[in-house]
């Protein structure tokens, strides 16, 4: 499974249990004003895909400027960039929820892992973006392991299975800034934390644990994380050929030993 189909899976859920606005530890619950603004808000969460998701949020936020569902409704649209492939905008919706919502850790989630996975060795600002994902991952975890169950209708079970999710979200950031740095303990425990916690582990997440695992000469632990991803199903051809190719080397340095 791909991180564009777990997210979708994260997504369905939330919206399901009625825990898509759950995105913040804000106390105020947004209301809608006029009926009309429902109907625009309903429109947004039963789009049909990623695009349409974007197209109608941006809607909601043009017709009803003093919307209480801004904050939602660039959370989503941020979500549905990244179901796209669409780093540059995956930030500016971030940016823009979390300017309308200080306490939005999914858009601060968000940011933090876009921040990390476009950050290189040697960007002359790298200290600077990679500075800002591990605080706002560890900002959103934090905020997110004491939230309060924000729907009574939620069961306790659902409303725990979408807190370890985001946190998950937030180890997996971590784990990409420390494999930038070449912190290869850190990327290790972080990326196996995220996939401990996950709805629906990602196998991106574990061929990126391998790999850190590998840097450590752990060889077995990292064998063993490759292999959970190539056992998955419907695994995205670029994410098995990694896979592979990381088996392949994980071997390699075995038989030398």
């Amino acid at each position: 499974m791909n991180r564009t189909r777990t997210l979708t899976l994260t997504l369905g859920l939330l919206a399901a249990t009625g825990l898509l606005c759950a995105q913040s530890t804000n106390p105020k619950q947004p209301q809608p004003k006029s009926q009309k603004e429902v109907e625009a808000i309903m429109a947004m969460f039963q789009a049909p895909g990623p695009q349409e998701r974007i197209t109608a949020a941006m809607a909601l936020i043009t017709k009803f400027a003093d919307t209480e569902f801004k904050a939602t409704a660039f959370y989503l649209a941020s979500f549905s960039a990244r179901d796209l492939g669409d780093t540059e905008n995956m930030i500016v919706y971030a940016e823009k929820a979390i300017e309308a919502d200080k306490q939005n850790y999914g858009a601060m989630l968000l940011l933090s892992q876009a921040l990390a996975q476009r950050t290189r060795e040697f960007d002359l600002d790298k200290e600077e973006k990679l500075g800002r994902a591990e605080k706002l991952a560890k900002e959103a975890i934090a905020l997110v392991s004491t939230a309060p169950k924000p729907n009574p209708e939620a069961t306790d079970e659902q409303w725990e299975a979408g807190k370890r999710d985001f946190m998950s979200q937030g180890h997996e950031a971590l784990g990409m800034a420390a494999m930038v740095r070449k912190n290869y303990a850190a990327c290790a425990e972080n990326f196996g934390k995220a996939t401990e916690l996950a709805m629906q582990a990602d196998p991106a997440v574990y061929v990126r644990q391998a790999n850190c695992l590998r840097q450590e000469k752990k060889l077995d632990e990292a064998l063993a994380a490759v292999e959970k991803a190539l056992a998955m199903e419907n695994v995205h051809p670029q994410v098995r050929n990694a896979a592979t190719e990381e088996k392949v080397i994980i071997n390699k340095l075995k038989a030398g030993q």
